[in-house]
């Protein structure tokens, strides 16, 4: 099979799994014809799919394909083998099924970085009290008011767009629009349509922060999400590689695109975004404390591991869900209620293993990122993130 036949084939097996599980495509601009066509076909078999991944896997070496295509479809062939296993009831251990879907091996954290990471924070919201309430107030007194959080975001979307298309040149007719919603796992979601759109939404459910928004906005539009669909569209999709027009869940494409969208803020603004973001409040007439929301940001970033290892509790040890949400209450230093949310999250069928992609994919990326000799070539690496078809494996080999 050539590449002529292989990537059409991926795609119809892809977009199968929508059909099994509604959401599992995260995004599709190639041709709708497809679509329908999958769409108005025999209901997909779970056991047929997996099949149907293992066969194409093997036909990817034959197909002359360029190393980077041949290792992308492979990944994620393997990944969506074991996507299909799930759908058809095999007992996967987790450890195991992130390792499929994502390219990546995960353990716990350290504790030790938990206790560190509350020892800096105890540091930077001095004050009587136990750190879990002087957090609680810390939050509460960071929240946006509901009825300013239109104008914050139009505002933050409308500073970094402005960056973004300075750096990594977007088409002209690019758009997000934004909308809030409510019931949702999330705290944000990218829907790329294609043709350089994205609607964003936003989760009501869900506090808004100041501290929060500008990564929030980075991650799902500029440079994240939607600047990463674009980029990709107009290089990749318009050289032929057909396969990029597909996002799918639980695959490395997944890894790759929260890793990047996660290191987004940092990566556009970089140090200094606290006083950044200040700015831009004191122009909408809220007072923020950006040097203070950014000691807070880097002394919580050792708590990165801790979601994951919730999940692992859930998944891996068999806790039971008040144990879990317990374990979140205490080292991320939240609220029940928030604890619950991320608890559902993580129990969630589709999404149960997708917190990995936050974890391993902003430590691995980031640690690429930050072996760029200087600031030129680490936003030289970034845009390779933006416009290169890359795997978790092609980073782990790179210097």
């Amino acid at each position: 099979m050539d590449a002529h036949s292989l990537v059409p084939e991926y795609l119809r097996l892809g977009l199968a799994f929508d059909r099994l599980e509604p959401g599992f495509v995260d995004a599709y601009t190639g041709d709708p014809a497809l679509r329908r066509e999958v769409a108005d076909g025999p209901a997909p078999e779970p056991r047929a799919l997996a099949r149907r991944a293992a066969e194409l896997r093997r036909e990817v070496p034959a197909a002359g394909l360029p190393a980077a295509r041949a290792e992308f479809l492979d990944v994620h062939l393997r990944a969506l083998e074991c996507s299909a296993r799930k759908f058809a009831g095999d007992a996967i251990p987790f450890v195991d099924e992130v390792r499929e879907y994502f390219d990546v091996d995960i353990a716990p954290g350290e504790v030790d970085d938990y206790r560190d990471a509350h020892r800096l924070l105890d540091e930077v919201l001095a004050g009587d009290g136990p750190l879990l309430d002087r957090m609680t107030a810390h939050r509460r007194a960071d929240e946006i008011p509901p009825e300013r959080l239109r104008a914050c975001v139009d505002a933050f979307s409308g500073a970094l767009r402005e960056q973004v298309r300075a750096r990594y040149p977007l088409p002209d007719h690019e758009k997000v629009e934004y909308e809030v919603v409510g019931d949702k796992p999330w705290s944000g979601f990218n829907y790329y349509l294609g043709d350089y759109r994205s609607k964003v939404a936003i989760n009501s459910d869900l506090k808004q922060h100041m501290a929060h928004l500008p990564a929030l906005i980075a991650h799902e539009a500029y440079p994240g999400h939607h600047t990463e669909h674009c980029r990709k569209e107009a290089g990749l999709v318009a050289a032929g590689q057909a396969e990029q027009t597909l996002f799918l869940v639980n695959t490395p494409q997944c890894l790759m695109a929260e890793g990047l969208a996660d290191l987004a803020l940092k990566s556009i603004v970089g140090p200094g975004w606290g006083r950044w973001a200040e700015e831009i409040y004191a122009d909408l007439g809220l007072r923020f404390d950006g040097e203070r929301a950014e000691r807070v940001s880097v002394a919580a970033a050792k708590l990165l591991s801790v979601r994951q290892d919730a999940a692992l509790l859930l998944h891996d040890r068999g806790r039971d869900a008040d144990e879990v949400a317990e374990f979140l209450q205490r080292w991320s230093l939240t609220t029940p209620e928030r604890a619950r949310q991320s608890l559902r999250f993580l129990s969630s069928p589709l999404w149960r293993a997708y917190i990995s992609t936050y974890v391993e994919g902003y430590r691995l990326l980031g640690d690429w990122l930050d072996r760029a000799a200087d600031a030129d070539e680490r936003a030289g690496r970034f845009g390779r993130l933006l416009d290169e078809p890359l795997t978790p494996g092609a980073i782990r080999r790179m210097p």
